[in-house]
């Protein structure tokens, strides 16, 4: 595919609006799926001295391909340093010196927080048993930012959380603060229909745009609670032919995560 092959699809525009969380000189911790490619365009874009870090313990990576997941062997040739699993979330996480954390959900609630557990009121039986926390409570828990990356639906975007596997804004307010809780919180949710924020006050998500071509009333639809809207809601920013020849020629000319 070229990028002349038409408008921004959805899953393109998440990776740009994600793209634009990264800061250039942040340590972020990446995860796999959509982030990947989200951070690969931010050091070509406008971060050139962000560190890449993943669970599997590698810090400072430099793929030279598109890596499948967080334990393919691409990861490792280049990067600055590599270290066991433990000792990455104690140096980079505990140690508080990791900027970004990139993170999925089954299920989110207003609040950010995040489901990946059970689905199901049943812990014991459940309708679906999922992967588990894996280091999602860790990075919620010590980064000093977190982007959720997630598609949305009434599923997924629920009243309640059928299973608390990560904390976010807890119970919103001050509440994440009671907690002591070390890090800054959620800071963003990147769907394929809109932008989020969250209140300052309230920590509630607040949608704060909407990709071209969604409706409001569609992110209302596939929200499980009363959505709270900015005041000031525009147009998520796509990206540009420039940016989609990097996307789709160079880093995921397969489609591996852009597909759909």
């Amino acid at each position: 595919m070229t990028s002349g092959a038409g408008a921004p699809t959805r899953a393109e525009i998440m990776v740009f609006a994600a793209c634009r969380e990264v800061r250039d000189g942040d340590c972020v911790f990446v995860g796999v799926g959509l982030p990947n490619l989200a951070v690969q365009l931010a050091l070509r874009l406008h971060a050139p001295r962000c560190h890449l870090i993943y669970e599997s313990g590698v810090f400072g990576a430099r793929p030279v391909r598109l890596p499948i997941s967080i334990g393919d062997p691409c990861l490792v040739s280049g990067a600055a340093q590599v270290l066991p699993m433990a000792e990455t979330f104690l140096y980079f996480l505990q140690g508080g010196r990791t900027d970004l954390g990139f993170l999925g959900a089954a299920q989110i609630d207003r609040y950010g927080n995040l489901n990946t557990t059970v689905v199901g009121p049943d812990y014991d039986h459940p309708r679906v048993r999922l992967p588990g926390a894996g280091g999602a409570p860790d990075i919620a828990l010590n980064a000093r930012r977190t982007v959720v990356i997630a598609r949305q639906d009434r599923r997924k975007f629920v009243e309640r959380l059928d299973f608390r596997t990560t904390v976010g804004w807890a119970e919103g307010g001050t509440s994440r603060r009671a907690m002591g809780a070390p890090g800054g919180g959620p800071a963003r949710v990147i769907t394929d229909l809109g932008v989020y924020g969250f209140d300052a006050g309230t920590r509630e998500m607040t949608l704060e745009s909407v990709h071209p071509g969604v409706t409001l009333e569609q992110v209302r639809e596939a929200t499980g609670w009363d959505l709270k809207v900015s005041s000031s809601l525009g147009a998520t920013e796509a990206p540009d032919e420039a940016m989609l020849r990097l996307l789709r020629e160079e880093l995921d000319p397969d489609r591996i995560y852009l597909k759909g």
